[in-house]
């Protein structure tokens, strides 16, 4: 992207940066063809309106929206289709390494799928004239998404941060090194998984660190660096080096060590004056495991926000709706609530059963006490009985 193409409101964003009354609001996502998932766009939309809505509160300083683009990423098959009127239309590529480096190559083929189906209405032609200039004059995956997303929200001022940079990496240095040498990041979210799971069992863990949480990138590889006996190796490669050697690596080559995902957020969080994260649930929860780390790091952990969603009903839907006199409010009510409210307009009989458990409660009570005082082992056929009828009750 040229200079000449950024905004003068996100030339301002970026130029007060510079200065320490300036806040960051982040989200960050993948490289998705064509955004994939509308949350892509309702997490940026999300992170501009918590900007605006600061800059209202607290006017003596500045806050930015930042997108940070995940081009490190390398799970192809997880950002290489989007869906178009229940059809999913797909990018067929032989991937391998960082996505961001990935050639656009093929993608005139897309297109030329997605141009036949879209149609020719004025928004199909806006459309397809974007997909064009973002995926057919861009050489790589980075530069294209950086495009797309700045023509989509430049008008609001977001600033696009692509951390595989090696000016950006030199910033991370010595949190590398503490991670490789010293596992800081392991002991530390590994000790926090156990608090968890001690509080909740049932909490289902995201993410589970490694010993070393960083990957080599290099010419189409990246690969988990593993530490065996002193020695360091790149997964399923042949390269490796002596613990000397790969010090002076990561000092002369920073840009080669790519963060995995216990580490992306530090990173994240080093380089950019960061108040607020803005994730769906499944990243916030991960995010929660990582607050050790930070501190070890000593490193300021910000406020994580739940995204916003959105729901898009189809005509068919509403008019189904409406039929059934349910209003859009009725639809996010739990389920029990939404029965008894549909039954209360058509009768009003209590169908609070309340009474009659506590009466089948009190009956069982002597049951069970009948039962314990001849044999225990009837206990549990009073127990089943019990459930039995209690669930009758909520079935009626």
């Amino acid at each position: 992207m040229k200079v000449s193409d950024v905004s003068d409101v996100t030339a301002e964003n970026i130029q007060a940066l510079d200065s320490k009354d300036t806040f960051t609001v982040t989200t960050g996502h993948q490289l998705n063809l064509f955004t994939g998932s509308l949350y892509f766009l309702y997490k940026i939309v999300s992170t501009i309106n918590l900007a605006k809505v600061l800059k209202e509160k607290y006017s003596n300083c500045s806050f930015v929206p930042v997108y940070w683009m995940a081009t490190e990423d390398h799970d192809f098959e997880e950002i290489n289709y989007f869906s178009f009127k229940g059809k999913k239309i797909q990018w067929n590529k032989n991937a391998s390494g960082a996505v961001g480096h990935l050639s656009t190559d093929g993608l005139d083929e897309v297109f030329g799928i997605f141009s036949n189906t879209i149609g020719g209405s004025k928004n199909a032609t806006y459309l397809k004239k974007l997909f064009t200039e973002a995926y057919l004059t861009h050489n790589n995956l980075t530069k294209a998404t950086r495009f797309l997303a700045n023509e989509l929200f430049k008008d609001e001022g977001l600033v696009i941060v692509d951390g595989d940079d090696r000016s950006l990496k030199e910033l991370l240095v010595p949190y590398v090194q503490k991670d490789i040498f010293d596992q800081v990041s392991f002991q530390s979210v590994s000790n926090k998984i156990e608090e968890i799971q001690q509080l909740n069992s049932d909490y289902g863990i995201q993410v589970n660190p490694r010993e070393i949480n960083y990957f080599y990138l290099k010419d189409g590889v990246r690969e988990r660096i593993v530490e065996r006996d002193g020695h360091y190796f790149v997964n399923d490669t042949q390269i490796s080096f002596t613990k000397q050697e790969l010090l002076e690596e990561l000092k002369q080559y920073p840009e080669r060590f790519s963060p995995n995902v216990v580490a992306r957020p530090l990173y994240q969080e080093v380089i950019l004056p960061n108040l607020c994260y803005i994730g769906g649930g499944g990243e916030l929860a991960y995010w929660l495991q990582l607050k050790s780390s930070f501190d070890a790091m000593k490193v300021t952990f910000p406020i994580l926000l739940l995204r916003n969603s959105v729901l898009i009903i189809t005509e068919k839907q509403n008019e189904k709706l409406e039929k059934l006199n349910i209003s859009l409010e009725d639809i996010f009510l739990k389920q029990h609530s939404l029965i008894n409210k549909k039954i209360r307009e058509v009768s009003n009989i209590d169908i609070d059963f309340s009474p009659q458990k506590k009466f089948l409660e009190d009956q069982f009570k002597g049951l069970y006490e009948l039962a314990q005082q001849t044999d225990k082992s009837f206990l549990g056929a009073v127990e089943a009985q019990e459930v039995k009828q209690k669930k009758g009750l909520g079935k009626s």
